[in-house]
């Protein structure tokens, strides 16, 4: 499918979100995925990462993850200097705030015309971590989370019993999880302490270790593995099509 997109400026409880709507040309109602970001926001991989889901035949929304802490529009490059600006804003912003945004997302999905309604999350990397959370919504059918950074850590501040890897049991819909084997920031010790969690709360969980590094999906850089990505977005693909 051709694919079009356009910004949309969210109200949400703590100020505007920009969010970048992804959907297919042809006329119609299409479910809706959100796909959140690395913590650089929507640089160029990741545009093309929402065009490609978008083409199947979905609506993608790609919302601003640190819209609070920084100027609307802004992209960080993939240097040290964009590192250490994204995971400053990681570690200063509450998974509360990115609750109350995913709940914008989701009541902006309920209202468009050529969105039927049910709604899938996807992301890499901390957006990973924010599909997983994501999923804590019911109005959540299905998530797809790659090498998502800091659910077994506990690092991202939250509220007293809000954090998210104690909150697995909240998850309704089904989730996928995907880590790669070589990934310095999700370890075997990580992995294993989250796994053990999925087992213990018997959500709906599908769970594949890939050999492949960290952010193996971005196609810039030397870590992609553009076999690999390939897989994933079929196997993303056949999930919400059958989910949502």
């Amino acid at each position: 499918m051709i694919v079009q997109h356009h910004n949309t400026d969210l109200n949400t409880p703590t100020g505007l979100m920009r969010t970048t709507v992804y959907r297919p040309q042809a006329q119609g109602q299409y479910p809706a995925i959100i796909f959140y970001s690395e913590i650089f926001q929507q640089t160029a991989p990741i545009a093309r990462s929402a065009a490609i889901l978008a083409s199947h035949g979905f609506v993608v929304l790609v919302p601003e993850v640190f819209h609070e802490l920084n100027p609307i529009g802004t992209v960080l490059a993939y240097d040290d200097a964009g590192k250490d600006k994204g995971n400053a804003d990681k570690w200063e912003k509450p998974l509360e705030h990115h609750d109350s945004d995913t709940q914008a997302l989701i009541d902006f999905v309920k209202q468009q015309d050529y969105c039927t309604g049910t709604l899938g999350a996807m992301g890499v990397c901390i957006g990973g971590h924010l599909a997983y959370r994501a999923a804590l919504n019911p109005h959540i059918k299905a998530a797809f989370c790659l090498y998502a950074t800091d659910i077994h850590s506990d690092t991202l501040p939250a509220q007293a019993g809000n954090n998210s890897f104690e909150r697995m049991a909240d998850i309704q819909g089904e989730i996928h999880f995907i880590w790669g084997k070589q990934d310095p920031h999700v370890p075997k010790e990580g992995r294993s302490k989250i796994y053990q969690q999925c087992v213990a709360t018997d959500i709906n969980y599908q769970w594949q270790e890939v050999n492949a590094q960290h952010a193996f999906m971005r196609d810039e850089g030397e870590r992609y593995d553009a076999a690999l990505a390939i897989t994933m977005y079929q196997q993303a693909v056949a999930l919400f099509s059958r989910t949502l």
